[in-house]
């Protein structure tokens, strides 16, 4: 962002070099990337005199020129040959003395040198105004009016006033910041001064000929539309000091009305809309959005298909003129044949406008200023400013009362800050004297004020500033960084704990979990089999990675998924009469995902055989799909306190399995695998095998756990037999009987399964125990036969279950 020095100069009183200038913006948060010297003419004029033309005569070798003598305030006159049709004896001329370099309009620079041109001595160069910048007439040399005394700088006589041009390096937080007001109101803070606003108090509407109907339909997009209409303007080009002060931030001039728009942002920030207001259709202005798909030209006369967010300004007909606060039309703009004129100040939406710019690709100082968040309370003052302007530059008459459709006022951000914190976070006390002092120059008021703490009441244009930390932050950054002293030990403090999550530790205290559940860890080879993915119906053999120096073809390709490796471990082991198996890996899958590489991290759990070994106290038991869900339910809770959706699946490589999302992302899979990939890989007994996306588990574990001390108040059991649809799954019930009691019910568990005689084919039974519990209080039998009353006319009403007494 640039910012004219001579221009801020108009808002705050700067005594300071450039360079102080610049270290207090860096200091206070708005860093200065460059300090650039800005000339209105290139060149600046340098070695340019007001001379006179004291004698003046036909060349002796040329028809076309002329030999002068003029006066250029040295100890003697100087002869220059012209070749000016109009150069004269008794003129006041512009001169380019021997040794200044010229920058003609459109050309390059040259410099002026001593030389003989036809024979006769030249010792400089009286010049047009296209050969200094000033203009693109050549008729001839300039003549100029004026009582200067001769050797005068052409600079002096032009008012020429080089500028400084401040760059800022705007931070995305820093809106407020991006005009000139916005950076005169953090030196105001540094410096203790005040800001001169610009003043609209000659603001006045001369009469009510030419209104402007206004209706705005989404005010969620729109919360506050002004605008005004001004009369019989000419639009003409824009006077110097205008132009200067654009160009000097780079910004291209156009013409009178237009400039004024563009300096008011620029100046305070607010963006503005001018349009020709003889092109409104039935004299209104509608503030909509058009359906999906409308075309709408815009000035780089581009059609765009709209989305149905995009918030438009339409005409009495609903057709649309501009996308509101991003760009404007081809037909409703400003023309040079325009004569009267709707100007809009308004205050959109960031997240609509940053919605429309983004999928439009389009980027203008509006957008870049409305996507950030501009001041609400500003809209009609900005509107008098260029109505003002305006009237000056291209004439004109205000003609219609200024609408201002503002239905809910936008509030302060009202931010609790305690005191103790602002030590805390910054590492040094400020007094609360200099505290209210910072933030009161800041334009954040103090209310509530106590021992302990404060409420900053901050204005809606600081859109950055709504957390205890952003308050301080505000304090800090005027304060100074610099005034803050390093204490022997540094250390860092936050006002919220973000611990850092170290993959390591979190797979080092899974692993333990597993080995301490009876698991062995394997790490196998991430080069496998081609047949697997040529076989396997959930593999894509498209999708391998192949290995282009190979070992051999039994390892010629990496492997997509951890199954197939695990499961030739089990038949190793097998083989060797190790049949009760438990095993966990954490390693990496590949593949080829549209064109690009693509490895995760994985965790796979196998479990084959015997729940346990034969003993002569129990009898063994195969293991089963439940056993292996209770293993991935340990480690899942052990990460994550966050609820999973379950759906069932028997898709390829399980028999019959379950998927369990995590946001709608698939974050394990787990079953029994089919007998026919069992019997392909040489396995004569049933496997189960879950596969957990471990790069999504770690993203999503929360490190935060909080412990609560156990109740004092026992807990109660009750038990209901449910006769239910067999497709009627045991997470159903759950769901419904948490949705129906969440503050006393603490488990849900079944006990008892049944199918068989006494029951429709089509039914089962279930046996499930409730386990209610007051943190509070005991409770008492009503309480809990009330609850239990709501949990079976739940499942009755929701499953159709019959509830067995």
């Amino acid at each position: 962002m640039k910012i004219s020095l001579n221009w801020l100069k108009d808002y705050v009183n700067i005594n300071q070099s450039p360079e102080e200038i610049s270290k207090l913006l860096t200091d206070t948060g708005l860093e200065v990337e460059g300090l650039e010297n800005f000339e209105q003419v290139r060149g600046g004029l340098k070695g340019l005199v007001i001379g006179e033309v004291l004698t003046c005569e036909k060349h002796p070798n040329a028809d076309k020129l002329s030999v002068t003598t003029v006066d250029i305030g040295s100890d003697s006159p100087v002869p220059i040959v012209c070749g000016a049709p109009n150069v004269a004896k008794g003129q006041k001329v512009v001169v380019a003395t021997v040794g200044a370099t010229l920058y003609p309009e459109g050309h390059d620079p040259f410099p002026i040198k001593k030389a003989k041109i036809r024979g006769e001595v030249s010792e400089g160069m009286i010049c047009a105004e296209d050969e200094i910048g000033l203009g693109a007439s050549h008729d001839g040399i300039m003549v100029l009016d004026t009582e200067l005394p001769n050797g005068t700088p052409a600079a002096e006589y032009f008012n020429l006033t080089d500028d400084i041009v401040i760059e800022i390096g705007l931070t995305p937080n820093r809106a407020d910041a991006a005009s000139h007001i916005g950076v005169a109101r953090d030196l105001k803070a540094a410096l203790k001064t005040s800001v001169q606003w610009p003043d609209v108090d000659n603001f006045k509407v001369d009469n009510t000929d030419n209104i402007i109907e206004v209706s705005v339909e989404n005010t969620e997009a729109c919360p506050r539309y002004s605008g005004i209409t001004i009369s019989g303007v000419q639009v003409k080009e824009s006077p110097s000091w205008l132009k200067q002060r654009l160009e000097a931030i780079g910004i291209a001039p156009i013409n009178n009305v237009v400039d004024a728009t563009n300096y008011v942002l620029h100046e305070m920030g607010q963006p503005l809309h001018a349009f020709d207001a003889d092109e409104i259709k039935g004299k209104k202005v509608l503030v909509k959005t058009l359906p999906q798909g409308t075309i709408f030209t815009t000035l780089d006369e581009k059609e765009r298909k709209l989305q149905n967010t995009d918030l438009m300004i339409c005409n009495g007909d609903s057709e649309g003129m501009c996308i509101a606060g991003v760009f404007g039309g081809t037909k409703s703009g400003v023309k040079d044949s325009t004569q009267n004129i709707f100007l809009e100040s308004a205050y959109f939406s960031a997240d609509y406008v940053r919605k429309t710019a983004q999928h439009h690709q389009l980027k203008t100082d509006a957008s870049f200023r409305y996507e950030r968040g501009t001041d609400p309370e500003i809209t009609v003052y900005a509107l008098k400013r260029a109505a003002l302007l305006i009237k000056e530059l291209a004439g004109g008459k205000i003609s219609s009362d200024i609408v201002d459709i503002y239905p809910e006022k936008v509030k302060n951000f009202e931010v609790p800050v305690k005191l103790k914190n602002i030590d805390r976070l910054i590492g040094k006390h400020i007094t609360k004297d200099r505290i209210f002092e910072i933030l009161n120059l800041l334009d954040i008021e103090t209310k509530k004020d106590s021992d302990e703490s404060f409420i900053a009441s901050v204005p809606p244009y600081r859109v950055d500033v709504q957390r205890e930390a952003d308050v301080i932050e505000e304090i800090l950054r005027i304060y100074g960084f610099n005034n803050v002293e390093l204490p022997e030990y540094v250390k860092s403090d936050y006002l919220a704990d973000f611990p850092a999550k170290d993959s390591n530790k979190t797979q080092k205290s899974i692993t333990e979990l597993l080995v301490s559940n009876g698991f062995y860890e394997i790490l196998t080879n991430s080069l496998t089999k081609p047949t697997y993915a040529e076989q396997a119906a959930d593999l894509d053999e498209k999708h391998s990675v192949v290995i282009l120096n190979k070992l051999s073809e039994d390892l010629g390709v990496m492997r997509q998924s951890m199954l197939y490796s695990g499961m030739e471990v089990a038949l190793h082991n097998i083989n060797r009469r190790q049949t009760n198996l438990r095993l966990f890996e954490f390693g990496k899958t590949y593949s080829i995902q549209e064109g690009d590489y693509v490895e995760k991290n994985r965790l796979a759990i196998y479990m084959t055989g015997n729940i346990e070994n034969e003993n002569w106290i129990n009898k063994t038991r195969k293991v089963a799909f439940h056993d292996l869900s209770h293993v991935v339910n340990l480690v899942i809770s052990r990460l994550l306190s966050k609820e999973l959706k379950n759906d069932v699946t028997h898709d390829f490589p399980f028999e019959y399995g379950l998927k369990m999302l995590l946001n709608d992302k698939e974050l394990v899979k787990m079953g029994k695998v089919s007998k026919a990939l069992t019997k392909k890989t040489g396995l004569k007994q049933e496997i189960f095998y879950a596969d957990i996306d471990w790069d999504l588990l770690l993203k999503k574990t929360n490190n935060n756990i909080v412990y609560e001390e156990v109740s004092k108040f026992p807990e109660v059991r009750r038990d209901l037999s449910l006769v239910i649809d067999k497709k009627v799954s045991f997470e159903e019930i759950r769901k419904i009987a948490q949705n129906n009691e969440q503050r006393l019910l603490r488990s849900i568990n079944v006990f008892d399964v049944y199918e068989g005689e006494n029951i429709d084919k089509d039914k089962k039974a279930y046996a499930i125990s409730f386990i209610l519990q007051d943190k509070e209080k005991t409770l008492t039998d009503k309480v809990i036969d009330k609850t239990m009353t709501k949990l079976m006319s739940s499942f009755e009403s929701d499953l159709g279950a019959i509830i067995r007494k």
